[in-house]
């Protein structure tokens, strides 16, 4: 059984799109968000959603349409009810059991899996590695301005309340995703130290964006799966994954819904901005932080 695949980042960092690209090889199975390793147990997705998890029920979306997809080829309301039995009858299991059912229920191709949920905790992250010693890991890297722009775009910064990524200032206070931004990176980094270096990749997605074939066939080497051409032009088309759309109305989600509005992937250069300059989403003139700055800087940026 072939180990799994798991992008780590902070949620607006392209996850999405290029955990979609990756799954598409021939030799990959591309899985939405499925929040497992959140939790211990499989009861607890039901039974402590708020308390672990932050969000809410749309959180096991992504588990029961790969349920759905995998078990009964479909995914519509029937199935995901289907899926939902399957679900209460593993209750007792832990999601790390759960997981490996499924990635040998799809052996032999090679799970990858990106839940930016994973990445608020190093206890998660290491519930990964209890279950998968052998997974590989893509550490997907995004400016911290432009990231913080679109974490704030997307459900009215949900993600940062959740993670408490606040500047409290005498009387009043203020969201600030980088402060978000450089607390997960961190957490990554303190749990990659402890993964052999084979086993583990760094990318910046504004590189994979403006070069994507040239970083898919990186991956592809690294993996030691096919890197030809029918196999990066298969991976070129994120839109032709099975969860790269809304599901059925009982379990629409399981990926950033901008991604699954229009899943295709655009080459492009992104603008990166200045470490330096005034943050948007600030109205007192600040910036970023120094300690941003600098695990800015040690990724690349400048």
């Amino acid at each position: 059984m072939a180990a799994p695949l798991f992008l780590l980042a902070p949620p607006r960092s392209y996850t999405s799109v290029i955990n979609a690209m990756i799954g598409q090889h021939p030799q990959m199975f591309g899985f939405p968000e499925l929040n497992l390793f959140n939790v211990d147990y499989v009861r607890d997705l039901w039974g402590r959603v708020s308390e672990e998890i932050g969000g809410d029920s749309n959180r096991r979306h992504g588990l029961l349409r790969s349920v759905a997809h995998i078990y009964a080829g479909e995914q519509t309301s029937a199935s995901i009810v289907m899926a939902e039995h399957w679900a209460a009858t593993r209750q007792d299991l832990t999601t790390g059991e759960v997981f490996q059912e499924l990635v040998a229920k799809i052996d032999p191709l090679i799970a990858v899996e990106k839940s930016p949920a994973y990445t608020v905790s190093t206890v998660r992250l290491r519930r990964i590695y209890r279950t998968f010693p052998n997974a590989r890991f893509v550490h997907l890297i995004r400016h911290p301005i432009p990231q913080g722009k679109s974490v704030l775009n997307l459900n009215d910064g949900i993600f940062a309340y959740f993670v408490n990524s606040f500047d409290f200032m005498g009387d009043r206070v203020i969201v600030d995703p980088q402060i978000a931004w450089h607390d997960i990176n961190i957490n990554i980094l303190n749990f990659l130290f402890m993964i052999p270096k084979d086993q583990q990749l760094r990318i910046r997605g504004e590189e994979f964006m403006e070069q994507p074939r040239k970083h898919l066939i990186d991956i592809c080497r690294w993996l030691g799966i096919r890197d030809d051409d029918d196999a990066i032009e298969m991976m070129m088309h994120p839109e032709d994954s099975p969860f790269a759309c809304f599901g059925p109305i009982t379990a629409l989600f399981g990926n950033d819904p901008n991604f699954l509005r229009g899943p295709a992937f655009r080459q492009h250069k992104p603008k990166i901005p200045p470490l330096d300059g005034i943050l948007p989403w600030r109205d007192d003139g600040k910036g970023l932080r120094a300690e941003v700055i600098k695990l800015a800087q040690e990724f690349g940026y400048r």
